[in-house]
């Protein structure tokens, strides 16, 4: 299997990062195997992430990891308390992305772009975090959008 890897062409945080690591992912539908992280450096081991995981699951904007020899992600070593979540636009509701990206800044996310149909959305804290969800939620029930959250344990 070939190597593909997700990358962040536009970190929100790219002001503070000075290196970039990697994390593996499983492939599923995507092909995707690993996913760049922009990421500021702590020491030798220890990178604070600086972007949204577009495809990585629990890890969060902020998070200080541990990485190994190749600068791939082991562990996080002191999780930043925020939350990510991911919006897909399929075709017929291509056209509302920007409104939702206006109502999820309204409501003080950052996002960043992995596509034109996929947003990772960052939430600073666990109530922030649920306001959020409300607004996905309520948008995925109005079949607008279809969102899922970055971790995989409560």
């Amino acid at each position: 299997m070939s190597v593909r890897e997700a990358v962040h062409r536009d970190p929100v945080w790219r002001d503070r990062a000075n290196f970039i690591i990697a994390t593996a992912i499983d492939p599923g539908d995507t092909g995707v195997t690993t996913e760049q992280l922009w990421a500021r450096m702590v020491d030798d081991r220890h990178f604070e992430l600086c972007c949204i995981p577009f495809f990585a699951y629990d890890l969060a904007l902020g998070d200080v990891v541990e990485v190994d020899d190749d600068y791939l992600v082991r562990r996080v070593s002191e999780p930043s308390g925020r939350y990510v979540f991911r919006v897909y636009f399929d075709r017929d509701n291509f056209g509302l992305r920007d409104e939702v990206v206006l109502e999820l800044i309204g409501l003080g996310a950052l996002v960043e772009w992995s596509s034109p149909k996929l947003l990772a959305v960052d939430a600073r804290n666990a109530t922030h975090g649920q306001e959020i969800a409300d607004y996905l939620f309520s948008e995925e029930n109005n079949g607008r959008l279809i969102y899922e959250t970055g971790k995989t344990e409560p």
